[in-house]
């Protein structure tokens, strides 16, 4: 009896551990108070790079608490990291019509600026504040997974594009950003660079019909994938790590936060903190994972993300 009762007192302190942190209000949009958890690193005293997450769900759902996140910033503030996970305005909690391409384009459009905004906000916050928490300013990573890496991704792009919208984190950029199983949203053709993108550290599966692995677009609208990013960081020498899991599906949205720490941690040691211009694609495939649809279209992704 006495050892199962310390078994339940050190599972206990474990779980607590897993999710001690303090909640903060950063910012009101459209009504709706957007609050985010901070994470201290576990252990380290001195000014420590920071992780800021975005949760997944279609734009429509997620919660920046969700139990199968913990173990990740669990990972993370034991490896030194603070992390802070976000929430965020979710516009397509009502659905989309997918029937009305005008229609599902414009809230689509709205559902990922919107995300990117309360990133970026999320991100000024943690700027005013990271004297007091230790936080260095230049090593602060983007991250999120699915519509999250999408938000995380978008607001790189809004900084280098130096959209109005950006103005909020000043004359700042990203230390790195880490994506799993993102994309970039535009009206206008592939995405832009006007400035130097920080490096990039992409999760994607090429089967994933949720969030495209190259691009799915019509007359220049839509969204571009993990591939065709990476593409346009090689030519612009910019360093990147590309994880391409072969006929692999959206899982590579959620896997990686549980078995690909010590990429994300060398990613985040070697490109944002010591600055090393690393340009990897790491291919990799598993017999258990038979040949199967990579290429998909754009109706075919709305149908999978909202059912239509």
């Amino acid at each position: 009896m006495k050892r199962f009762l310390t078994l339940i007192v050190a599972l206990a302190a474990f779980t607590l551990s897993a999710v001690a942190q303090t909640t903060h209000l950063y910012g009101e949009k459209d009504g709706e108070k957007l609050y985010l958890d901070h994470y201290p690193a576990i252990g380290v005293t001195g000014s420590r790079p920071c992780v800021i997450f975005a949760f997944g769900g279609a734009f429509a759902r997620g919660d920046k608490a969700d139990k199968d996140y913990l173990p990740f910033f669990k990972a993370m503030t034991e490896r030194g990291y603070d992390v802070v996970s976000i929430d965020y305005r979710k516009v397509l909690a009502k659905g989309i019509d997918t029937k009305g391409l005008k229609g599902a384009i414009s809230t689509m459009r709205r559902a990922v600026e919107c995300a990117a905004e309360d990133m970026l906000l999320a991100t000024a916050f943690v700027l005013q504040n990271a004297e007091r928490w230790n936080i260095n300013p230049q090593h602060i990573v983007a991250s999120g997974s699915s519509a999250g890496a999408i938000a995380a991704l978008q607001a790189e792009n809004m900084i280098c594009t130096a959209d109005p919208r950006a103005k909020v984190v000043g004359e700042f950029n990203y230390g790195g950003v880490v994506s799993f199983a993102g994309a970039i949203f535009s009206v206008s053709g592939k995405p832009k660079w006007d400035a130097e993108p920080c490096p990039m550290l992409l999760f994607h599966g090429n089967a994933d019909s949720n969030v495209p692995y190259r691009k799915a677009s019509a007359l220049g609208v839509g969204f571009y994938g993990s591939q065709f990013i990476c593409k346009q960081l090689d030519k612009m020498d910019v360093p990147y790590w590309f994880y391409s899991a072969q006929y692999r599906n959206h899982a590579m949205a959620g896997e990686p936060l549980y078995v690909n720490i010590e990429e994300v941690t060398a990613f985040i040691d070697r490109c944002v903190v010591k600055g090393q211009k690393l340009h990897i694609t790491q291919e990799v495939g598993d017999e258990k994972y038979p040949k199967t649809k990579t290429r998909f279209s754009v109706k075919e992704y709305l149908s999978t993300n909202y059912n239509k």
